[in-house]
C-alpha cells in the first residue's frame, strides 16, 4: 500500500513539473511575441535562456540526426537574426501548432537579434516537438558564429556563459529531414560520401562541423551549374555539386526532390537541375543591403509544392534613408 502511494505521489509530482514547464514555455513565447527592440533586454533573464538551451539540447539528443516528417509542412530557409521578419513570416503563414514547420538552419549571425530568433524557435520546438522541426546550418557552429555576430551579441547582452550554452544545443541538432520518404531537406547540399542514409545513424553527437565529409556537405555544399558531379568549394568547407550529381543522388536514395537553403536567392526560392532541387531563403532584404525577397515553401498532403513570397518594402526603406530636405521637395504621389 505504501509503495503504491509513493508511486502515485511521484506521478503527481512529475505531472506538476510538466505543467510548470509547459506554462513557462508558453509564457516565454508570449513575451517574445510582444517583443520590441526597445524592451528586448527586459523580456527574459540569462538564467531562463540557459535553461531553454539545456532543454533543447536534451530534446535534440533524444531524436535522430535524420528526421522523418509527414506532410503537410511549411519549409523555411535562413533567418539570420532578422527577428521582426521571422514574426512577420509566422503571422503570414500561420503560428504553431496549427501550422507545421521545418526550418533549415542559419538562425544566428548577421542580423541584430539572433538570441530572439533561436529562443523563439527552441521554445516552439520544445512545446510542439511534432509540429516544429529545426535542422542545423553551417552558422550553428562555434568557429562560424564566433566571427559573424552571435558571439558578440551574447557577450554584450548577457555573457559568454549563454553563448556556450547555445553551442551545446547546436552540437546536438539534426542534420537533415526526409518528408514522406520522397523529399530530402538539409541546410547545405548533397554529399558524394553519403551512399546510404543509414550512415547518418552513426553520427556521434555532440559534435562540431568539420571542413570535409558528409556533415560538412549537408551544412555547407552548394549547387553549381558549371560542373556535372562534384568539385571543391570556394567556401573552404563542403563541396559543390552539379546537375548529374543531383540526378544520381535522387536515384540512389529513391527520392524525388532536394530542398536546401544556404544561399541568398532574389525571389526567395530558386530551382536547379530541372526542378529536382530548390533553394529556399527566408530573410528578406538580407542584412539591410540586398533587395531579395523571402520565401516559405508549402508541401501539401499530395506532395504538391507552392511558395509564399515576402518582398521587402524597398521604397519605404529608401524613403527613410533620404534627408529631410529632399522629402520636403518631393511632389505628392498621384493615383
Amino acid at each position: 500500500m505504501a509503495a503504491s502511494t509513493d508511486s502515485a505521489t511521484k506521478a503527481t509530482s512529475s505531472e506538476r513539473q510538466k505543467y510548470k514547464v509547459v506554462a513557462w514555455l508558453n509564457n516565454l513565447i508570449e513575451r517574445l511575441k510582444g517583443w520590441t527592440p526597445k524592451h528586448c533586454q527586459k523580456l527574459f533573464s540569462e538564467r531562463e535562456l540557459i535553461e531553454l538551451c539545456y532543454r533543447a539540447r536534451e530534446n535534440f539528443w533524444k531524436n535522430n540526426v535524420k528526421l522523418e516528417i509527414k506532410a503537410p509542412v511549411k519549409i523555411c530557409g535562413d533567418i539570420h537574426g532578422q527577428y521582426e521578419d521571422l514574426l512577420a513570416l509566422l503571422e503570414l503563414n500561420g503560428w504553431p501548432p496549427e501550422t507545421t514547420y521545418l526550418f533549415l538552419g542559419d538562425y544566428v549571425d548577421r542580423g541584430p537579434f539572433s538570441i530572439e530568433v533561436i529562443s523563439l524557435l527552441f521554445a516552439y520546438q520544445l512545446l510542439h516537438p511534432d509540429k516544429v522541426f529545426l535542422l542545423r546550418g553551417n552558422h550553428e557552429s562555434r568557429p562560424v558564429n564566433m566571427q559573424y555576430g552571435f558571439f558578440l551579441e551574447c557577450r554584450k547582452r548577457f555573457s559568454n556563459v549563454l553563448y556556450d550554452a547555445f553551442q551545446m544545443a547546436f552540437y546536438c541538432m539534426p542534420l537533415c529531414a526526409v518528408i514522406n520518404e520522397k523529399i530530402i531537406c538539409m541546410h547545405g547540399g548533397i554529399s558524394e560520401d553519403l551512399v546510404d542514409l543509414k550512415q547518418l545513424d552513426k553520427v556521434e553527437r555532440p559534435c562540431d562541423i568539420p571542413d570535409i565529409g558528409v556533415i560538412a556537405d549537408l551544412t555547407w555544399a552548394d549547387p553549381n551549374e558549371t560542373i556535372q558531379m562534384y568539385a571543391e568549394s570556394n567556401r573552404g568547407a563542403g563541396r559543390v555539386f552539379g546537375v548529374e550529381a543531383v540526378k544520381k543522388f535522387l536515384a540512389v536514395h529513391n527520392l524525388e526532390l532536394i530542398v536546401r537553403a544556404h544561399q541568398v536567392v532574389n525571389d526567395g526560392y530558386e530551382f536547379f537541375a530541372a526542378r529536382q532541387l530548390v533553394t529556399i531563403f527566408s530573410a528578406p532584404f538580407y542584412c539591410g543591403q540586398m533587395d531579395n525577397a523571402a520565401a516559405v515553401m508549402t508541401i501539401d498532403e499530395e506532395l504538391v509544392c507552392s511558395f509564399t513570397v515576402m518582398r521587402p518594402d524597398l521604397k519605404k526603406d529608401k524613403e527613410k534613408e533620404k534627408p529631410v530636405e529632399e522629402k520636403k521637395e518631393e511632389p505628392k504621389a498621384t493615383t
